[in-house]
């Protein structure tokens, strides 16, 4: 156990407390007080015990303020709120007790680990946003909402708010002017107006910016120059610092650092509700599906590489026992077949477990989100002038390459192949060698600050490889699929998938009666897709213009939303329809003439989700090019 401080105050406040608490040292200081740690004696308990500065508390109106505001936030429980076990007052001491929080502030996490990826940083503030709701919902307004006011649990992880109210008393007092701190204020608390609910949150803008990021939004010489700043400088936008943050939420942080408190979030809970959104919409992938994209799906073991260079000797060896030619094919052969086998029996484990192609697209995506995130808050050197060199040798070598083919070609037609094969060999396989060497280097130094390697081999299995992959793994799969998790999937996907299964599985004679089910599956789901993006674009849009009340203005537009969601209602229906019915045939319960009505219906809602998405696409162009209009005459 630590030894206490000497500290003259240290040992006043303890005496005062003796019996009741038995205070081991301090473990902070600040403008609002001093931070003990302390063991409450009668509970056994370890507790934080924040006393008001003595200096201030001689003055009784101050002193009673301290005690009102404590005693307001000592009302408030909520799972992220530190809360506050006694507010009291022995021998000239105002102070009250907190539970200990085993963990580190906001601001000592970000000083010391950098800032936080979007996904924590966005779940971090919507917990915040939860415990500012809750107060603001009781009346209490926190006034210095910052980093150092948010604790970080460190068993769960869970952010706490702290000192709820206080800093009205303690700033006013000590400083003649608004509450609070300078880096963190809104306008309206800088310029010692009043302030309500929509000052937090601009207060949790500045937070959320420093979170995402690690600086501030404004900064200056002294406190006067930041204050002025925030009242008339517009921020940097959090997106153009070239940080890993999902275009969403660096837009619900900038809308929090709006100038004007109406054009900030309508209130905490909107908040939450928007940053939710934006945890919500990475879906957790199944472990089959990670296991794939990390490792499963890609040529880069150790195996590919003595296979390549085996492939190379062998090539080599029938170069020379027979002819150049026989040598290049049996490179070519070699170079096409493998790959393409290796592509085919991944796509089979695939859909062994139940995955198809359309899987892989939103796999791929969600990792490169993830490693953007990690790469983006891992401090890496770039060598600019290293790789824009290795790079230029890289392409000076593959032209070399391009530049020997012809010759080869042309000795073997003029009929000296053997003896220009001698000259131009070596060569080739020197030139050769420099260039897989070039772009090896080129790939590492990339890797510093790009996920190249995802990128890669998400574009090789979306592509017209990976498609064919698939193509020829269904046709040579004949098992039947393994359930599995499909929480990555949009629901129009998830029911699509599961209707193409059913049919597949049908006799051929059914199959051949239900004619271009299949077809009619994609529409559809295609369909649900585009409603679906409309529908979020349009939601978005209401959200960023602030237009969350019933406002005549914002009227067509939430029209247009709402029939968006109707229409994405009805497409979804309808594929859940024929996935019922699909396993009513099977059950022997549904006949192929039965089903027959409800593809003709899904058919219909198909053609007229189609017109009504072109006619939008068509007005959205109309209005994105105004001057292409010609005026009607009158």
């Amino acid at each position: 156990m630590s030894q206490p401080s000497a500290d003259p105050l240290f040992l006043a406040f303890q005496q005062a407390l003796a019996g009741r608490y038995y205070i081991d040292r301090e473990i902070g200081r600040g403008g609002m007080g001093i931070v003990y740690l302390a063991r409450e004696v009668h509970l056994d308990r370890m507790v934080a015990i924040k006393l008001f500065p003595p200096e201030l508390a001689e003055r009784p109106a101050l002193r009673d303020g301290f005690v009102r505001e404590a005693r307001l936030a000592a009302k408030l429980s909520h799972p992220n709120i530190v809360p506050i076990h006694a507010v009291d007052e022995k021998d000239g001491y105002v102070f009250f007790v907190m539970p200990l929080v085993e963990g580190v502030t906001l601001a000592e996490r970000v000083r010391t680990r950098g800032p936080l990826s979007a996904s924590e940083g966005a779940r971090v503030l919507r917990e915040v946003a939860w415990a500012l709701d809750h107060a603001h919902g009781h009346g209490v307004v926190h006034r210095d909402v910052k980093p150092d006011n948010v604790l970080l649990e460190t068993a769960t992880g869970r952010a706490l708010v702290a000192d709820f109210g206080i800093a009205a008393i303690t700033g006013e007092a000590s400083t003649g002017r608004a509450a609070g701190t300078p880096e963190f204020m809104s306008p309206e608390q800088a310029l010692g107006r009043e302030v309500d609910a929509r000052s937090d949150l601009y207060s949790l803008g500045v937070t959320a910016y420093y979170a995402l990021s690690g600086r501030l939004p404004f900064e200056g010489k002294s406190a006067t120059e930041i204050l002025a700043r925030h009242v008339s400088d517009a921020p940097e936008p959090l997106a153009s610092l070239g940080i890993a943050v999902p275009r969403k939420l660096a837009l619900l942080v900038d809308r929090c650092l709006a100038k004007d408190p109406a054009d900030r979030p309508a209130s905490a809970q909107a908040l939450a509700e928007q940053l939710g959104v934006a945890i919500e919409q990475r879906r957790e992938l199944p472990a089959v599906l990670r296991g794939f994209v990390k490792r499963g799906g890609r040529m880069d073991s150790g195996g590919t590489v003595i296979y390549l260079s085996a492939l190379v000797g062998v090539g080599t060896f029938v170069s020379a026992q027979f002819s150049l030619t026989a040598g290049f094919a049996t490179l070519v052969a070699g170079a096409i077949v493998a790959p393409l086998a290796f592509v085919v029996n991944e796509a089979r484990r695939l859909l062994s477990l139940g995955f198809t192609h359309d899987d892989l697209a939103p796999a791929f995506r969600s990792e490169l989100e993830s490693a953007r995130e990690e790469l983006a808050v891992q401090p890496g050197r770039t060598f600019v002038w290293l790789e824009r060199a290795v790079q230029a040798t890289a392409r000076v070598a593959t032209n070399a390459l391009i530049v020997a083919l012809p010759v080869m070609a042309y000795a073997f037609v003029s009929g000296h192949g053997r003896g220009t094969a001698r000259l131009v060999w070596p060569v080739f396989a020197a030139v050769g060698g420099v260039a897989a060497l070039a772009a090896y280097a080129n790939r590492l130094l990339q890797s510093l600050h790009r996920e190249v390697d995802t990128e890669f081999w998400g574009a090789f299995w979306n592509g017209p490889i990976g498609t064919l992959g698939f193509t020829v793994a269904r046709r040579l799969h004949h098992g039947a699929p393994v359930a599995s998790a499909m929480t990555h999937r949009a629901t129009e996907l998830s029911l699509g998938m599961a209707a193409e299964q059913l049919y597949e599985s049908l006799p051929k004679a059914a199959r051949g009666a239900l004619g271009a089910l299949p077809e009619l599956l994609r529409r559809l789901q295609d369909d649900a897709q585009a409603l679906r993006a409309r529908y979020e674009a349009l939601n978005e849009a209401i959200t960023q213009s602030g237009a969350a009340a019933a406002d005549d203005a914002h009227t067509p537009l939430r029209e247009e939303r709402d029939l968006a969601y109707g229409r994405l209602r009805d497409a979804v229906g309808a594929l859940e329809t024929i996935r019922l019915n699909l396993l009513r045939m099977h059950a022997g319960s549904m006949s192929v003439q039965g089903i027959t009505t409800h593809i003709e219906i899904a058919s219909e809602l198909s053609d007229e989700v189609r017109r009504l998405i072109a006619s939008r696409e068509a007005v959205d162009e109309l209005l994105r090019y105004p001057s292409e209009i010609e005026p009607t005459p009158v």
